[in-house]
């Protein structure tokens, strides 16, 4: 009899039972053996695309390809580790080419892959379609023109897979930007937004110095690179002056990889036209719409995989309603009556950016739209029609986005060891894209 897990066991069935467990004991025995690879295992593989030490895993740990939607979050709540613990350890797969179909036209040496992205859209609350982001960078990366050509190509996802077909150099594109969405030193890390107005730019000739510019591409816009102290001295002089005006507030945080929009619309209703109706009297009905008087900007941050470099693309809209221009239209009324109607143009002014930027994590970058329209539309006074060479109202609009590293991280830690990195490689040469 031999003693087994507080019980007796017959040495013969243990003997019989270890026979038949003979392969597994082995592997218990040498911890330090790995098993050899067959067809029925996958294999994880480092960021340049060699195997990883101890990355054979059993398919069974493998997210099936038919999940659709987030399970719910409420419905059985595990009792194991918590929920960011689980996203730790959660095994990640390098792409697959299981599953690719028959058939397809490869004249350029098409590839399939199948990416698994689940450790991304997990940690993601804030949208329904989180790998739609994902999408968004690739088409960026990759150009939207390289999906649309007489190469077969194909990119789809849900929120388990992201699936790509394309040639072996723009699979080699699409890996690295799920790699930078799915690494764990992107999951906390996150971004600054700041934009103020001041009502003249003469600002410059006091900091000029420690501006250190970047090259655009749309016109009348600036851009600088400037150290967080030196962003924060020069936030904290414009925050003196009587013209300063801060359009979001000074916390907003964005999260890597994510978009966020920082908006603020008045709707400015008119009269568009005269709908002619005889049956009616008067013989004709006002035509009411309305004018979006205000602005939008986007913002959509994305970390390297090392951590050093930020790639953000920003979309700025400012619309401002400058005046109503009234026109009279003659109508006629019953008895063959002739009267005026007014109708009314809106005269507008806008402004519109789309720009791509790439600077170290460690600095700030600074960009100066100009003197445009004023960002936050103000109260209808009237002046304007009264005095008609007053002109609009028009302001300085600076726009200061950082990097705030991991939550929780000191900002001491979040700025050192940086700065000697390079703020322009290959296409990030002209740092933006219209």
């Amino acid at each position: 009899m031999h003693r087994v897990s507080g019980r007796y066991v017959p040495l013969p069935l243990l003997a019989c039972a270890l026979t038949l467990c003979g392969p597994f004991s082995a592997v218990l025995a040498q911890p330090d053996s790995m098993p050899q690879a067959t067809d029925d295992a996958t294999v994880e593989t480092t960021d340049r695309g060699q195997p990883a030490s101890g990355a054979w895993k059993s398919t069974g740990a493998a997210i099936s390809k038919k999940t659709v939607s987030k399970p719910s979050r409420e419905a059985g709540k595990p009792t194991g580790p918590a929920r960011g613990e689980r996203l730790a350890q959660a095994p990640r797969h390098g792409p697959s080419d299981a599953g690719a179909p028959t058939g397809l036209p490869n004249d350029a040496g098409q590839t399939w892959r199948t990416y698994n992205i689940r450790p991304y859209t997990l940690r993601v609350t804030s949208t329904n379609r989180p790998e739609q982001a994902i999408i968004d960078w690739i088409l960026r990366e990759t150009g939207y023109e390289s999906w649309h050509s007489d190469t077969a190509a194909m990119l789809f996802a849900n929120q388990s897979t992201l699936t790509a077909y394309h040639t072996p150099q723009v699979q080699a594109v699409v890996e690295d930007i799920v790699d930078r969405f799915i690494s764990t030193e992107a999951e906390t890390n996150s971004f600054g937004l700041r934009v103020i107005t001041v009502g003249n730019p003469n600002w410059r000739a006091r900091f000029q110095s420690i501006l250190h510019a970047v090259p655009t591409q749309t016109q009348g816009i600036q851009a600088w690179l400037l150290h967080k102290e030196d962003a924060a001295l020069l936030l904290s002089e414009l925050h003196k002056r009587n013209d300063f005006r801060e359009h979001n507030s000074p916390h907003l945080l964005v999260n890597n990889g994510q978009s966020t929009t920082v908006s603020a619309i008045r709707p400015r209703p008119y009269t568009r036209d005269l709908i002619v109706r005889p049956d009616l009297y008067p013989s004709y009905q006002p035509n009411q719409t309305q004018f979006d008087e205000g602005f939008s900007l986007e913002l959509s941050p994305l970390l390297s995989l090392d951590g050093r470099l930020i790639d953000a693309v920003i979309n700025c809209n400012i619309d401002q309603l400058e005046r109503f221009v009234k026109v009279n239209i003659p109508v006629v009324v019953a008895n063959t009556q002739r009267q005026q109607a007014e109708i009314q143009v809106p005269q507008i002014s806008h402004f519109g950016m789309h720009e791509r930027f790439r600077w170290p994590a460690d600095q700030v970058l600074l960009i100066d739209l100009g003197v445009v329209a004023t960002p936050v539309p103000g109260k209808p006074s009237g002046l304007v029609e009264l005095l008609p060479f007053s002109g609009p109202p028009r302001a300085d609009l600076l726009v200061f986005i950082d990097s705030r590293g991991k939550v929780g991280q000191t900002p001491d830690a979040a700025r050192t060891g940086m700065r000697d990195v390079k703020t322009s490689h290959g296409r990030y040469s002209a740092m933006s894209e219209r």
